[in-house]
């Protein structure tokens, strides 16, 4: 009997996972496995949780789900913790499986997870096969190699819109043989060192985690309220559900694929209409992949100080209690405050508010933007390491942006986009009520 392991990651889903697809094809029985990665709740070198309460409180959620969602085909998630190099080779031996099938990673930490995982797995004789799962836009279909992709993300979009294509996605299965598999044991907060999340009445949103919520919450914005027909309108926003998709937790995780998100764009084009803000929906996706396909072609400089550019930047030593203030809503300026606060008690902050603080920080503070992106790396739900780190190096100056320095006016922005200081008002003048 041939037997292979299904290594689940921030692919969280049975909907468009090839990786999964695959294993059903080549194997007659798949055991689906998640690891807990230890170095995955460790601190970092800049004295950030690598993994915080609000985006594990969601993780663990989507992990119930996949594994509720696994059951009903026969299957189920068993769930690991420590070394994954060390946790699946004892899979293996104990499965006698003769290969590993995961997502394929780009950025430099998971990769380099991913090659020590390899290495131990030809010690069993066992083979890991990788799938590209997390793009809209697949990497063989590019058109030109990923050393040659434009830093400049106009140049990238005009060639793939004009030369390239989106691939079907992948059906998700009837059913799943499996040996029979326990009861998923899943941690707790507490068992994973972290503290339990309360709720605030004041959250843009409630994300609650695992494909079966990312699917509503793709068929609430573009069926139910059809809010996607004025999303280029209102995603500035900073106040309520539905200004912005929100879809970029679910996606973080794998919970969403990004292309079931754009054919189901396409039905609500032929059902309702086209128009700038469902393109603008494509456009963000767009984004998406280039921070993914930069990583790729740039492994490591997205998380040096000096980037991609390998530009010096302006700068003090690294003032802790600067950063404290700016990490705890405690700075000269009560729109920062605001949206700092709001990262804080929710793990969430708008688009338009990120870009802002990530300016602030870099540019009126003048501190290390390494230290931004760590923090937001602990605090966000939606954390995505190219997506993070690829638009901090950019507010930074030393990544993708053409311009040579690109500075907020806080104070315009404010103004701009809070002036009834509506947002200012809900997070700084009333209380949290929990």
């Amino acid at each position: 009997m041939k037997r292979g392991i299904v290594w689940f990651k921030t692919d969280l889903r049975l909907h468009d996972n090839e990786t999964l697809v695959r294993a059903i094809d080549q194997c007659d029985e798949i055991i689906p496995v998640y690891c807990f990665d230890e170095s995955h709740f460790k601190i970092t070198e800049f004295g950030q949780r690598k993994t915080g309460n609000f985006r594990a409180k969601f993780l663990l959620e989507s992990l119930a789900d996949l594994d509720n969602n696994l059951r009903k085909l026969g299957s189920g998630l068993i769930v690991v913790t420590g070394k994954p190099e060390h946790e699946l080779l004892k899979l293996v031996q104990k499965f006698k499986a003769q290969k590993v099938f995961c997502k394929k990673e780009v950025s430099f930490e998971e990769k380099q997870t991913q090659l020590l995982v390899e290495k131990e797995l030809w010690k069993a004789k066992c083979e890991l096969e990788t799938y590209s799962t997390s793009t809209l836009y697949h990497a063989q279909d590019l058109p030109f190699a990923l050393k040659d992709i434009p830093d400049i993300f106009t140049n990238f979009r005009k060639r793939i819109e004009k030369e390239s294509s989106i691939r079907e996605i992948f059906l998700k299965p009837n059913t799943i043989k499996s040996p029979t598999i326990e009861k998923v044991c899943l941690p707790d907060l507490k068992q994973l060192g972290l503290d339990n999340v309360t709720t605030d009445n004041r959250a843009a949103i409630n994300f609650i985690g695992g494909e079966t919520e990312g699917c509503k919450r793709l068929n609430v914005y573009l069926f139910n309220t059809k809010s996607i027909s004025t999303y280029k309108q209102t995603r500035n926003g900073m106040i309520g559900e539905n200004y912005s998709t929100k879809f970029s937790a679910w996606l973080a995780l794998g919970c969403l694929s990004p292309r079931e998100i754009f054919f189901e764009l396409k039905k609500y084009e032929a059902q309702y209409s086209a128009n700038e803000s469902t393109y603008w929906l494509e456009f963000e996706l767009l984004w998406r992949d280039y921070f993914r396909f930069m990583m790729k072609k740039y492994p490591d400089k997205f998380f040096m100080l000096n980037g991609i550019k390998n530009k010096e930047t302006e700068r003090q030593p690294h003032n802790s209690n600067l950063f404290e203030k700016w990490k705890n809503g405690e700075t000269d300026s009560d729109f920062i405050n605001a949206n700092m606060i709001e990262l804080k008690l929710t793990g969430f902050m708008s688009n338009r508010g990120r870009q802002n603080v990530a300016s602030y920080l870099c540019h009126n503070l003048k501190l290390d933007w390494r230290y931004g992106a760590a923090y937001f790396e602990e605090q966000l739900i939606d954390y995505d390491a190219c997506s993070n780190w690829g638009n901090w190096a950019y507010i930074a100056g030393v990544g993708n942006d053409p311009r040579e320095k690109r500075i907020f006016n806080i104070e315009k922005q404010a103004n701009d986009y809070d002036g009834d200081k509506a947002y200012r008002n809900l997070w700084l003048k009333n209380k949290p009520n929990s």
